[in-house]
């Protein structure tokens, strides 16, 4: 007979299906979350569905209120640009700590994550610039191998992503290109000092689009 999966491996699959929905706009801003009927569309018990929201919680994707209904959150300018800082700060890190691990082949796939991502955006399709983009970042990260930073990521890069599809859908992410060129010339070359530096620039590129954000008027309800 079947063996039911671990607890931990459901609850993980549950947090990462609702995430991922909140980050590709499946689930929209200010959309009311009921346990039940997340539960019914993921065909998992309630229990896993609470334990993701709160989780969701805690990375600023989904706002609960004791006594009033959860919702996903709204694009927060504050929340945002706090992950942005914290996520600029973990990815120079682990390309400081990647360098000299780097072998020539993570060079490569990381030259060729860069082509899918500047195709992605060129087609304006969002969900693919992001993919690569993900890919891109994640071989340092992993190279790196520092299990306190990936958690960090894992919390606060879904937070980006949000915004990030807002420029990803046009041509506005076309400088993270040339800075992802930069990024593995300097990786290739051993120099730790400037690849951390063009690492922490790249994510620094979201600070006009998180200027516009909190320009922007307040939604009314």
């Amino acid at each position: 007979m079947p063996v039911p999966a671990p607890r931990s491996l459901l609850r993980d699959d549950v947090y990462a299906r609702l995430r991922d929905a909140i980050v590709d706009g499946t689930l929209l801003p200010g959309e009311r979350l009921r346990d039940h009927d997340l539960a019914t569309w993921l065909g998992v018990s309630r229990t896993p569905v609470r334990e993701a929201l709160l989780k969701l919680g805690q990375a600023g994707l989904v706002r609960a209120a004791p006594g009033r209904s959860t919702t996903v959150a709204t694009l927060d300018a504050r929340v945002i640009h706090d992950a942005q800082a914290v996520v600029a700060a973990m990815h120079r890190l682990a390309v400081e700590q990647a360098v000299p691990q780097l072998q020539a082949e993570d060079l490569a796939a990381m030259r060729e994550a860069n082509k899918r991502f500047a195709a992605a955006l060129r087609r304006g399709d969002a969900e693919g610039a992001i993919a690569a983009d993900d890919e891109f970042h994640g071989i340092p990260v992993r190279t790196a191998a520092n299990t306190a930073l990936e958690s960090v990521l894992e919390q606060y890069t879904p937070v980006l992503r949000r915004l990030e599809r807002l420029r990803f859908a046009s041509l506005g992410g076309r400088g993270s290109v040339r800075l992802h060129d930069d990024l593995v010339d300097l990786c290739e070359a051993g120099d730790v000092e400037g690849a951390a530096a063009v690492s922490h620039a790249t994510w620094e590129t979201l600070k006009p689009l998180l200027a516009s954000l909190a320009d922007a008027p307040e939604p009314t309800t």
